[in-house]
């Protein structure tokens, strides 16, 4: 397994590592059984991304969980994937805080059920004080929603006469979206074989290297993991330049 400290120093490991778990329905339809079986597998594979992540040092995880447009799915599934969420909760969080893991929810959690906002509040505020692995959950997330709200709190700021137009930067964006404390993603994976974003993290990925696997997400497990690490590290990174200047945004 790769290891900071087993491997030269000049690697260029990521910092923050996005997921995009896709192929637990696909799963679960290879095995006959309903989509909500696939789900429930994918949160081994989610313990065992975590697990990776503990033991290689990444600072940050993202995954996505729930896309805005899920909304879209039959209602069976989208309640039982609400379900699935209180679950994982109730069940996992207390493992993430011995673990010193720090959680947080990224998106739009008021369309979800009073029940299950309390257990995400609960849960952030257990392991708050954490200060190893951040974890971050996308729920009724959605890139453009992202976009959008940084967009409104900067137009509040500016009729409000506390910044100006010509004030605004890359970094005054930066700081209202999601993730703003943390470093921006350095890999995106996306399970099951689709190659696309789907509407996830747009700003925080600008530069970020993709990996696109066919290993559906119940079946991705720390060796799929390592493969796509492994894979990283052999990129190199321009972030705009040319080969002889990539080292200027390592």
């Amino acid at each position: 397994m790769i290891s900071p400290s087993d491997c030269d120093s000049s690697l260029p490991l990521p910092r923050h590592v996005a997921i995009i778990m896709d192929g637990n329905g696909r799963w679960a339809k290879k095995r006959g059984k309903l989509r909500v079986f696939g789900h429930r597998a994918g949160i081994k594979a989610v313990r065992s991304a975590v697990s990776f992540s503990v033991k290689n040092n990444i600072e940050s995880l993202t995954l996505y969980a729930f896309s805005s447009e899920n909304w879209n799915r039959p209602q069976q599934e989208v309640s039982s994937l609400m379900e699935l969420f209180v679950f994982a909760l109730d069940n996992e969080v207390k493992s993430l805080h011995k673990h010193n893991v720090k959680l947080s929810v990224i998106g739009d959690i008021s369309r979800f059920s009073a029940r299950l906002q309390e257990r995400i509040r609960r849960s952030v505020e257990l392991t708050a004080g954490n200060t190893g692995l951040q974890l971050n959950i996308a729920a009724n997330y959605g890139g453009r929603w992202d976009l959008i709200q940084s967009v409104r709190q900067i137009a509040e700021k500016v009729r409000a006469d506390q910044l100006e137009p010509e004030e605004i930067t890359e970094s005054t964006v930066s700081s209202f979206m999601s993730l703003s404390q943390q470093s921006d993603v350095d890999l995106v994976i996306r399970t099951g074989g689709e190659h696309r974003i789907s509407n996830f993290l747009l700003w925080q990925i600008a530069y970020a290297e993709l990996y696109f696997t066919d290993i559906l997400w119940p079946d991705f497990d720390e060796t799929a993991f390592e493969g796509a690490i492994n894979a990283f590290t052999k990129r190199e990174r321009r972030f705009g330049g040319t080969p002889d200047d990539a080292e200027v945004g390592s």
